[in-house]
C-alpha cells in the first residue's frame, strides 16, 4: 500500500498547541511556589513542620512518578511523528510486559512506599495524642454560623473570633458546634479537625513561634462561610497572662442573654459591633463564663453527654 504524504498545512496547528503547552507547562509548574496561602510552608508549630516534611516527601516521590511521562509523552509525539519513516508501524500491538511492570509497578511501590513511611508518624502525632509530657492548657472552642468562640474554663474568660495562644506550652482544644458541622483549621499549626452539634473533638497543637497567624473553617456552611476566618495570635507568657486579666475585666459577662446574640447567624465582626456598641470593634472578649458553658451546649443536642470523639 503506498504511503500518503503527510499533510503539513494540518499540522501546523498541532505544532501550535504543542509548543504553547511546552511554553506554558514551566508556568504552571512555578505556580505551586506560591505560598502566600499554603501556610504550613511556614510552620510555626512541630505539627505543621511535620505535615511540612511529609509534603516535600510526597512532591518528590510523585516527580518520580510522573517525571517519566513528562519525558516520555514529548518524546512519542517526536518520534511517531508523520514525518518519520523509520518509526516501527505497529497496528496490532496492544501488550507489553515489561511496560505494564513500569507502568504499574513503580507507582504502585512509591505509593506503598510512602504510605509506610508515614503511617508510623501520623498515629504518634494524630490530633487526639499529647505532643509533649507537661500539662496542657485547655481551651473549648465552640463552632457557630460564622463566627468561633473560643472559652479558656480555667480563668472563665472567652473571645470572640480571637486566639490567644501562650508560646512553646501545649495547647488541648476541646471542640463542638453549636450549629452546621464545621472544620476547625489553623494552617500554620497543622491538623484539620471537625466541630459537630452534640459531639467533642480534641485536638492538640503547640505553637514555638511568635506571631499572628490564620484560622478559619474549611467546611462551607453557608452564605457567611468566606468571612469564617480568626485571628491567632501566639504571644509570651507573661502578655498571654495580660490576655487572660484583661479578658476577666471585660463588661461583657457570658450570659444566656449575651450568648443568644453571639448564636445569631452574621459573621464575628457584625457580632462585636453590636455587643460593643462600637462599628470599628472586630473582636469581642467575655467575662464571668460559667464553668457549665460548654457543657451545657454540647448537651443541648444530646443529654448523654460526655461524647469525646477525639
Amino acid at each position: 500500500m503506498p504511503r500518503l504524504a503527510p499533510n503539513r498545512s494540518a499540522l501546523r496547528p498541532g505544532r501550535r498547541v504543542l509548543a504553547l503547552t511546552a511554553m506554558a507547562l514551566p508556568l504552571l509548574l512555578l505556580g505551586g511556589c506560591q505560598t502566600d496561602h499554603i501556610s504550613f510552608l511556614a510552620p510555626a508549630g512541630p505539627i505543621a513542620a511535620l505535615q511540612r516534611h511529609w509534603f516535600e516527601l510526597l512532591v518528590a516521590g510523585l516527580i518520580l512518578v510522573i517525571l517519566p511521562v513528562l519525558i516520555g509523552v514529548p518524546f512519542c509525539l517526536w518520534h511517531y511523528r508523520a514525518e518519520n519513516r523509520r518509526a516501527t508501524f505497529r497496528p496490532d500491538w496492544d501488550f507489553t510486559l515489561p511496560l505494564e511492570f513500569l507502568v504499574w509497578g513503580f507507582p504502585a511501590v512509591v505509593v506503598i512506599a510512602f504510605s509506610l513511611l508515614v503511617w508510623g508518624p501520623e498515629r504518634r502525632y494524630s490530633p487526639e495524642q499529647p505532643i509533649t509530657d507537661g500539662a496542657p492548657l485547655s481551651v473549648d472552642v465552640v463552632a457557630l454560623n460564622w463566627k468561633w468562640l473560643f472559652i479558656y474554663p480555667d480563668a472563665h474568660v472567652a473571645s470572640l473570633d480571637h486566639l490567644v495562644l501562650p508560646k512553646g506550652r501545649e495547647i488541648v482544644f476541646h471542640l463542638t458546634s453549636d450549629a452546621t458541622m464545621q472544620s476547625f483549621l489553623i494552617p500554620s499549626l497543622g491538623s484539620q479537625i471537625y466541630a459537630m452539634a452534640g459531639m467533642v473533638t480534641r485536638l492538640h497543637l503547640l505553637a514555638d513561634r511568635q506571631g499572628r497567624y490564620l484560622g478559619e473553617n474549611t467546611q462551607f456552611n453557608g452564605m457567611g462561610f468566606q468571612d469564617q476566618k480568626f485571628a491567632v495570635d501566639v504571644v509570651p507568657p507573661d502578655q498571654f497572662e495580660q490576655f487572660l486579666t484583661q479578658a476577666g475585666q471585660s463588661t461583657l459577662h457570658l450570659d444566656t442573654q449575651t450568648y443568644d446574640a453571639v448564636r445569631k447567624q452574621e459573621n464575628g465582626r457584625k457580632t462585636a459591633q453590636t455587643l460593643l456598641h462600637d462599628s470599628n470593634a472586630t473582636m469581642a472578649s467575655f467575662s464571668a463564663v460559667p464553668d457549665t458553658f460548654f457543657h451545657d451546649i454540647v448537651s443541648r443536642y444530646d443529654d448523654s453527654m460526655p461524647h469525646d470523639h477525639g
